[in-house]
């Protein structure tokens, strides 16, 4: 399984839809809590094309954008293939 990375912040209803997705589907995840580490959003942005509204997931080097795009994927079946790709 490809590693999953996704930035939060802890007030982001739409971070924990995402992360109770990855979770539901067990699929582990390191999290970036961007106020509690204000310094990696400009990583988070850049990695995100300029995107600044989290959360913003990564599946391994792809970046899926944010939570409606990875319940899409979820919708799609397309998930589980990222994922293990």
């Amino acid at each position: 399984m490809k590693p999953v990375e996704i930035y939060t912040s802890p007030l982001c209803g739409f971070c924990h839809a995402a992360k109770r997705l990855l979770k539901q589907k067990g699929v582990k995840f390191s999290e970036v809590d961007v106020l509690m580490h204000p310094k990696r959003k400009p990583e988070m942005i850049q990695r995100a094309g300029g995107k600044r509204t989290v959360p913003q997931i990564f599946i391994g080097q792809t970046h899926v954008g944010g939570c409606d795009e990875l319940h899409e994927l979820e919708r799609q079946g397309k998930l589980d293939r990222l994922l293990a790709a």
